[in-house]
């Protein structure tokens, strides 16, 4: 039998030959995962610091009016302002999925998964540097946010590497480690940074000065030495694979820049697009919704165009094979419903801090249950802390995806997925129906342990769907094909991360953030469907 070698370009590769697999394969396969996972989980975490971010500027200037002012705006409309930095962070980070998707074979697993912790440093050291100035500009923290970006990216192009190192009868749950470990990334970060932000973590000459008692640009100084370590491990230590070619290391990271920068490219014109005339953004709730969904549009279209026809020959004829499975009517299907699961759980996520914060913190209504008008609006005397509780989120959903991986390789992923839709579209009902209940009472806070349940279970049938719908697309399409596809629905999913925060901010501002929750549920509704009918039921065209 060949060996495979252990450089960084293995020579042969034949996972599906059990003896190999045994022999060799195994090996290499289970170092590359557990070099893959801390990797992404810092992507993830980096990803998604905004969701802390910006409920932590919400507090600071709660209690100091002129710090982190941006414009003068108060009330709904400053919190409404502030879900633009996770969406804006989520936006990039979906269109970075695209040229991701099809990284893999055209620069290899090990250059770009290196590669893309490298560039981490440029959100994480920008994070650390602005935010020690009270007075920052709005603008510049969407900078950071849009190449915060990356960490999303990576999620495409990861999933897709790791899917060529395992056989098929095993992927469920490989597939399900690296995501949903990986996921977990949103969770420590999630307590991590309320707990780095309490004091000075690297002294004053690195970490400045606490704005209102906090050291916020600990959020992302916090990241730096650990990306180090895991950007060495990743140069060293994992492989490239020998059908994907990548060439000379050199070469390889040029053709991972290209790429990355014609995602930019989509990702610069969809944020121009979504913060131009910001003031009155949130003004009319149903153009603004309709504005999101062409910012997504252009955004996605943009990036497209540019790798089909700005890119050079070699590149174009690798993107050109794989775009084969756009005339594919599963890849659409898979896309639909992959934004369900994943979309979802990172959309909450991101969105989750500033919902609690909105929802339980302010006392909207009077003694008798009567509406105040919005001036009249106080302080919650008994708030939540969001901090403490958001991260649970994240962290359950994160930690069922191998579970849901799991089920499918045992009962089936259209199976499994077709049940897990069915709860969300209960859970999600339930969930707006405390936020109702929260905003008309005098004491909002009676009513957060059901709320937190719910959006628990939400959480947890988002994991689950992650996993099964990740399981069906290596039955459904061949192993070269699965891998693009792969990238590609976790791409589109990806506009999960600005699409939820940035219709909250809509329906926030409009005084029905339970709208945002009905749309979704009448979303998964069609998920429901369209699983059902091409993978669920009986005689259905790919059961899977």
């Amino acid at each position: 039998m060949s060996d495979p070698g252990t450089a960084v370009h293995v020579r042969h590769w034949d996972v599906e030959n059990d003896e190999f697999w045994e022999t060799y394969g195994k090996k290499i396969a289970n170092r590359n995962l557990w070099i893959s996972i801390p990797n992404l989980l810092l992507a993830f975490a980096i990803w998604i610091i905004w969701s802390i971010i910006a409920a932590q500027i919400q507090e600071v200037h709660d209690a100091n009016p002129n710090a982190y002012a941006f414009g003068g705006l108060t009330g709904d409309a400053y919190s409404a302002l502030l879900f633009t930095l996770p969406a804006v962070a989520g936006l990039s980070g979906a269109t970075l999925r695209i040229p991701n998707s099809f990284m893999i074979a055209i620069s290899g697993g090990r250059n770009v998964i290196a590669m893309t912790s490298l560039l981490l440093l440029l959100p994480t050291l920008g994070v650390g540097i602005t935010l020690r100035d009270p007075n920052v500009s709005f603008t510049a923290l969407v900078i950071f946010a849009v190449l915060s970006g990356v960490g999303g990216g990576a999620f495409a192009s990861s999933m897709s590497n790791i899917s060529f190192f395992f056989p098929k009868r095993v992927q469920g749950l490989s597939l399900g480690l690296n995501a949903g470990l990986g996921n977990v990334g949103v969770s420590i970060m999630q307590v991590l940074l309320p707990v780095v932000m309490t004091f000075s973590l690297f002294g004053a000459l690195i970490s400045g000065d606490a704005v209102e008692g906090v050291w916020i640009t600990n959020a992302g100084l916090v990241w730096v030495p650990v990306l180090v370590i895991f950007i060495l491990a990743a140069w060293f230590k994992m492989n490239n694979m020998p059908h994907h070619a990548p060439g000379t290391s050199a070469a390889a990271v040029g053709r991972y820049l290209w790429l990355q920068m014609m995602g930019f490219g989509g990702a610069t014109l969809g944020t121009a697009a979504l913060l131009l005339g910001w003031g009155d953004w949130f003004a009319q709730p149903i153009p603004n919704l309709l504005k999101i969904f062409l910012v997504l549009a252009v955004s996605v279209l943009t990036a497209m165009a540019l790798m089909r026809y700005v890119t050079p020959k070699e590149i174009k004829e690798n993107l050109l094979e794989q775009f084969q499975i756009f005339k594919s009517k599963h890849n659409w299907a898979m896309t639909w419903l992959y934004v369900m699961t994943f979309g979802s759980f990172i959309g909450f996520s991101g969105a989750f801090p500033l919902l609690i914060i909105n929802t339980f913190n302010t006392v909207r209504a009077d003694a008798a249950g009567a509406p105040l008008a919005e001036g009249a609006w106080f302080a919650n005397p008994d708030p939540i802390n969001a901090f403490a509780f958001a991260w649970l989120g994240p962290l359950v959903g994160s930690l069922i995806r191998p579970v849901g991986g799991w089920m499918s390789d045992k009962w089936g992923g259209a199976r499994v997925t077709h049940w897990d839709t069915m709860a969300m579209i209960a859970v999600t009902i339930g969930v707006s129906i405390f936020i109702i209940f929260a905003r008309s009472s005098p004491t909002p806070e009676q009513y957060f342990a059901p709320f937190l349940i719910l959006f628990l279970l939400l959480f947890t049938t988002t994991g689950i769907g992650n996993g099964s719908t990740f399981r069906m697309v290596p039955i459904i399409f061949e192993r070269e094909q699965a891998g693009p596809v792969l990238g590609w629905i976790s791409a589109i999913a990806a506009y999960g991360a600005f699409l939820i925060p940035a219709i909250f901010g809509v329906t926030i501002t409009a005084g029905v953030p339970e709208a945002a929750m009905w749309g979704f549920a009448v979303y998964y509704v069609t998920c429901l469907a369209v699983n059902w009918w091409f993978y669920a039921r009986k005689n259905a065209e790919m059961p899977c």
